[in-house]
């Protein structure tokens, strides 16, 4: 049983259909669900803030408003879960506005996917092994 549930928030079917295929298979994650935009991410996220995902991935560029415009929502409303950016625009500019606003990590999308799973995998890790698994 996947230990994590996340929310992708990406705007290309094709990396979105890798990314959920990997993530399942790879890191014991549960995608619950999938909005290429931004309004779409807020509408989802407005629904019930804390009930919703364990994380959030956020690519940058979307089919309409931005991935920053995600991560200011999720500010906003209170959203606990954790929230991680995918782009190909990992600059370090862009990975200090995206820390502001609440991101853990950012990931290239060209080269750092692995980074992206493992770090998903860790989280699925703690979260079946339960509370105790997090100290040490």
């Amino acid at each position: 049983m996947p230990a994590l549930k996340a929310f992708i928030v990406e705007d290309s079917p094709v990396i979105l259909e890798n990314l959920v295929a990997t993530l399942e298979e790879l890191a014991q994650v549960e995608v619950v669900g999938s909005v290429p935009d931004e309004a779409g991410a807020v509408r989802w996220m407005s629904r019930d803030p804390e009930a919703n995902a364990d994380l959030f991935i956020v690519d940058v560029f979307l089919r309409s408003g931005t991935g920053l415009g995600v991560l200011q929502a999720a500010q906003q409303l209170g959203v606990r879960a954790r929230r991680v950016v995918l782009t190909n625009y990992a600059t370090d500019e862009m990975r200090r506005r995206c820390a502001s606003l609440g991101a853990e990590r950012v990931f290239d999308k060209s080269r750092e996917l692995d980074d992206l799973i493992s770090y998903c995998a860790e989280l699925a890790d703690v979260g079946s092994a339960g509370p105790s698994a997090a100290v040490g």
